[in-house]
């Protein structure tokens, strides 16, 4: 594995030879899918060496008849389709031995999440060719344009005069109504859009639709999202008369929303009631807990919490150390508990990485900078737009111009879109510079 990743740290000129050689140090004759994903994933914000790399894995090993499998060719897909290479998109699905319903879920996600609403209802009228056509595939297009802000659209395949534009036999109840409704109501929580929240949500009631815990649990996140905590402690409580069975999901929702509204120590309690009850914590429970400690500066008690979450199964994600990174102050302390963060096996992540940058550069203090960059390399992950950015801007805050603009072309070359900079002489798409 560390053999093949470390291809993302390789220039293009001769990258087969040291391919051939990196897989020879790391006694791999036929790369297994989770190496192949691995390296896929380190190189997810490089669409042409990813490619690459795809492509010469199936190629060295054509004698051993090695095929990609249908989960490494979706994740390919979905690296290309965050570039909007589109046509490559549809010209590996055609290589693809067994094309399935996820297959098609990362495409309607794709076009969704580039605004190509068109382009996603079209490619579900073309799965009859794969003999995917089916309200599986429909409740993954729905869901799609509700997770990227597309809910009108959406209500109007589901609802409006469209609604029998899909060519299908549409019945909402053959779906899911329950579930069909939640995912609208969970696109106008992703809008943002409060009163269209609080309306849907009233609707729902009105047409007599069977709320389920989900429901509950899409509606307590939008009060307490939506700056109202209290009422989110509230319909919990309205929840548990009820008679729901309930979940960790809604325990996380609450545990957050009292924690805002009433303090981290009612969250804690919140947090032991759930265990005597039963339901096991997950570690997006640790990380609600650990970033309300974090957020009081409240930091040994939220390092203990790090360090012992382990006894009920769970393990530190990059997302928990993300909590003390934003408030913490001191470089040196940041620094310190980011090596002891990769030292203990945790892999950061991209956001880490983007977080780490801004908050330095905003600071001035360009030797961090370069230091979680460099690290950044070192893992053999793949910058994106926005850290390309944050490295940028730190560098021509020091003046150093020139090596600002090094890495401006980079991003160019990579097909990554630079901020247009005065001092770089970029421009913007209007094609004047930026001002100061």
């Amino acid at each position: 594995m560390r053999g093949l990743i470390c291809i993302s740290r390789c220039s293009l000129r001769g990258r087969s030879e040291l391919l051939r050689c990196h897989l020879s140090a790391a006694a791999v004759t036929v790369p297994d899918d989770g190496t192949v994903r691995g390296t896929l994933l380190s190189l997810s914000n490089d669409w042409k060496r990813a490619l690459e790399f795809f492509n010469w894995v199936e190629q060295e090993h054509s004698h051993s008849h090695f095929r990609h499998s249908t989960d490494t060719s979706n994740l390919m897909l979905d690296i290309l389709g965050k570039f909007f290479e589109f046509e490559l998109c549809w010209h590996l699905i055609r290589r693809m031995h067994s094309p399935n319903h996820t297959t098609f879920r990362v495409m309607f996600k794709r076009y969704a999440s580039a605004h190509a609403v068109n382009d996603a209802i079209h490619t579900f009228h073309r799965l009859h060719d794969f003999n995917l056509k089916d309200h599986t595939s429909f409740s993954h297009l729905i869901d799609a344009l509700c997770e990227y802000k597309h809910v009108l659209e959406a209500q109007e395949l589901l609802f409006g005069n469209n609604k029998n534009g899909v060519g299908l036999d549409l019945d909402v109840d053959a779906v899911g109504n329950t579930k069909i409704h939640n995912m609208v109501l969970r696109g106008w929580f992703k809008l943002g859009w409060w009163s269209k929240c609080n309306e849907f949500w009233k609707e729902m009631d009105m047409k007599g639709v069977q709320k389920d815990l989900h429901s509950y649990s899409i509606y307590m996140d939008i009060l307490c999202k939506g700056g109202k905590p209290w009422k989110a402690v509230k319909l919990f409580k309205e929840v548990k008369r009820k008679g729901f069975k309930l979940d960790v999901v809604v325990y996380n929702i609450v545990i957050r929303a009292i924690g805002i509204s009433q303090g981290v120590d009612f969250s804690i309690r919140v947090f032991r009631e759930m265990k005597e009850a039963g339901i096991s914590p997950t570690v997006v429970t640790y990380n609600t807990l650990i970033r309300l400690l974090c957020d009081c500066y409240r930091h040994k008690e939220a390092l203990a919490l790090l360090r012992t979450m382990h006894h009920d199964g769970c393990h530190p994600t990059a997302i928990s150390y993300h909590s003390f990174f934003a408030s913490m102050e001191k470089p040196k302390q940041i620094l310190a508990l980011f090596d002891d963060m990769i030292e203990s096996g945790v892999r950061p992540c991209m956001d880490t990485y983007v977080m780490l940058l801004n908050k330095f550069g905003r600071w001035g203090f360009l030797r961090p900078v370069l230091l979680v960059w460099n690290r950044m390399n070192q893992l053999g992950c793949s910058p994106d737009a926005a850290a390309y950015n944050a490295l940028i801007d730190a560098l021509v805050d020091k003046g150093l111009t020139d090596m600002a603009r090094k890495y401006d072309e980079e991003m160019l070359a990579k097909g990554l879109s630079p901020k247009p900079r005065k001092e770089l002489g970029t421009k913007p798409l209007g094609g004047q510079l930026a001002d100061d």
